[in-house]
């Protein structure tokens, strides 16, 4: 055999040695590494960072998800054409496997952390829930007063606070235009902004779904006959610096104190909303019961007493503080 036909089978020999042991390589990954069971003791969520594959297999190596970032990087290499690795907060299962880490980094859906706004919560409280949540990222701004809908929101982990808040807003818009849209025809309110106020006072008088169109009801006609509305929680909303809430009862003086919130004083709406009302109260507002009724008291069960007429709503005041003496 001739020097350069020598050298020609070397080459061609060289080349095959070399397809067989990438084979080889491929094979042991696919078949054994790929599905070992990996090192994570128990399932829990893991913040992968940005990153190229080495810097990623880094950070799972620190986190316990792998045991050995080389193993990572060729698997992930010899996979590459599944898709992209992406970053997240991920959940990863106990001893994951090599394969099932690339299928999560490549397909799962980040962790959804959630956040309830309970119903009838003032801006102020709402803040304060959007400061305590962790997971969220960035400063925290005061939402306009009544302006949050109440309900559970989903959110990843890093989501700014202000882009939490605009998802709360713009939900609330949506719901209050809905619900406006759709109110009774022979509702004495004059814009969507008046439903939003009347809303926040049902939500804060009474968490009785089946008196809220009633409380309503007993507001509107106050309202339409000029009288007071006589509303406790706009006094308390004023006298706690719009807080919502005081550490103790309600005052002579604060009951006096003159202000727009006062409705003790003022024949007439606040200026705005006391509260975030949820979608109950929204409706009991857009749709209150036919009622003659201008007052109610609480029966000292928890609801409320409703009265037509001054002397049946005193003997109710009676009956109420009757039933408070005993109880203390």
């Amino acid at each position: 055999m001739t020097s350069w036909r020598r050298r020609l089978a070397a080459v061609a020999l060289g080349g095959v040695v070399l397809a067989v042991g990438a084979a080889a390589t491929g094979y042991f990954v696919a078949s054994r590494h790929l599905v070992a069971a990996g090192p994570l003791a128990s399932a829990h969520p893991i913040v992968v960072p940005v990153g190229s594959p080495a810097h990623i297999a880094e950070s799972l190596h620190a986190a316990a998800v792998i045991e050995r970032p080389l193993e990572f990087r060729l698997a992930a290499w010899w996979t590459a054409r599944e898709g992209a690795l992406h970053a997240g907060e991920f959940a990863f299962p106990a001893q994951a496997s090599l394969r099932q880490v690339l299928t999560i980094l490549r397909t799962a859906r980040p962790v959804q952390h959630r956040l309830t706004i309970p119903e009838g919560l003032t801006a102020a409280q709402i803040a304060a829930l959007l400061d305590r949540a962790e997971a969220l990222s960035g400063d925290t701004p005061l939402p306009g007063e009544g302006m949050v809908l109440p309900q559970t929101y989903a959110f990843e982990r890093g989501t700014s606070r202000v882009a939490l808040l605009e998802r709360m807003t713009a939900a609330m818009g949506k719901t209050l235009a809905e619900t406006w849209a759709n109110r009774d025809p022979a509702l004495k309110l004059a814009s969507p902004d008046q439903l939003l106020t009347l809303a926040s006072l049902v939500e804060r008088e009474t968490s009785r779904p089946e008196e809220r169109p009633h409380v309503a009801a007993v507001y509107l006609n106050r309202l339409r006959m000029g009288m007071k509305l006589q509303s406790d929680p706009t006094v308390v909303y004023a006298a706690s610096g719009g807080l919502g809430v005081l550490d103790h009862a309600l005052t002579r003086t604060e009951l006096d104190q003159p202000g727009p919130y006062n409705t003790y004083r003022n024949a007439a709406l606040p200026p705005g909303p006391i509260a975030s009302p949820g979608l109950a109260a929204l409706q009991a507002a857009a749709h209150p019961v036919a009622s003659d009724d201008l007052y109610f008291v609480a029966d000292g069960t928890g609801g409320h007493n409703f009265a037509r007429s001054l002397d049946e709503h005193n003997k109710n005041v009676a009956k109420w503080r009757a039933q408070a003496v005993v109880v203390k």
